[in-house]
C-alpha cells in the first residue's frame, strides 16, 4: 500500500472525528459578547454641562459616578446633583436624588429616591419639592411626578399625589389627594 493513501485515510478519519466532536459539543459552548455586563464608559467624580439641540445649556451635572448604558446612549447616575437654568434670568434650580437616568437626547431626566428640588436662589417665593420620583424635562423647564410630592414655601406646605411644574414660572400643580397646611407669619 502506498504511504500517501495511508496518510490521506488517517487525515480524513482525523477530520471526521474532530468535526463530529465539535458538532457534539456545540450545545456546551455559550456565545458571549465581550461587552456583556459592561458599560460603554464610566466617569467618577465629574462635572459636565449638557447642551440642548440649539447649543444652549440644558443642564449641568455633578455626581460621583456616571455610566453609559450598554447598547444605548442613555446615562445612569449615582447621587446626581443637577443645576437646571431658567429660560429667562440667571437662576438655576438645584435638583438632587439617590439615582438618575438621562435620555440619549438629554430631553428627559428621571430621578429616583430622596429627590429634593430647590428653586433658584433669590426667588421671590423660595420653593422646595420633595418626592421619591421626579421626571424633569430640562429643555422645556418642566417637571412631573406620579408619586407623593411635598412642596414647601414660606408660610405653607402642600402635599399631593402627582404633580406638574413649570420651573420657569415656579407654578406647581398637585394633581390629587391634595392637603395644604398654612402657617401664617406674624404681623408687625
Amino acid at each position: 500500500m502506498n504511504w500517501r493513501v495511508i496518510l490521506t485515510v488517517v487525515l480524513l478519519v482525523g477530520a471526521l472525528v474532530s468535526g463530529w466532536s465539535a458538532w457534539r459539543q456545540q450545545d456546551n459552548i455559550v456565545a458571549t459578547d465581550p461587552a456583556d455586563g459592561r458599560t460603554d464608559y464610566l466617569l467618577r467624580d465629574f462635572d459636565i454641562v449638557a447642551l440642548d439641540s440649539e447649543g444652549r445649556e440644558a443642564f449641568s451635572l455633578q455626581a460621583p459616578e456616571l455610566q453609559q448604558t450598554p447598547g444605548a446612549r442613555t446615562l445612569e447616575l449615582v447621587t446626581p446633583l443637577f443645576h437646571i437654568p431658567e429660560t429667562e434670568g440667571d437662576g438655576r434650580w438645584q435638583v438632587r436624588a439617590s439615582t438618575g437616568w438621562v435620555s440619549e437626547d438629554n430631553e428627559e431626566v428621571r430621578l429616583r429616591g430622596d429627590v429634593v428640588a430647590d428653586s433658584p436662589e433669590g426667588s421671590p417665593r423660595p420653593t422646595r419639592m420633595r418626592t421619591d420620583a421626579l421626571n424633569v424635562f430640562p429643555q422645556r423647564n418642566q417637571a412631573t411626578s406620579d408619586a407623593l410630592v411635598d412642596v414647601e414655601q414660606p408660610g405653607s406646605t402642600m402635599q399631593g399625589t402627582g404633580m406638574r411644574a413649570d420651573l420657569d414660572s415656579g407654578r406647581i400643580e398637585l394633581l390629587s389627594k391634595v392637603r395644604l397646611r398654612n402657617e401664617p407669619t406674624a404681623r408687625r
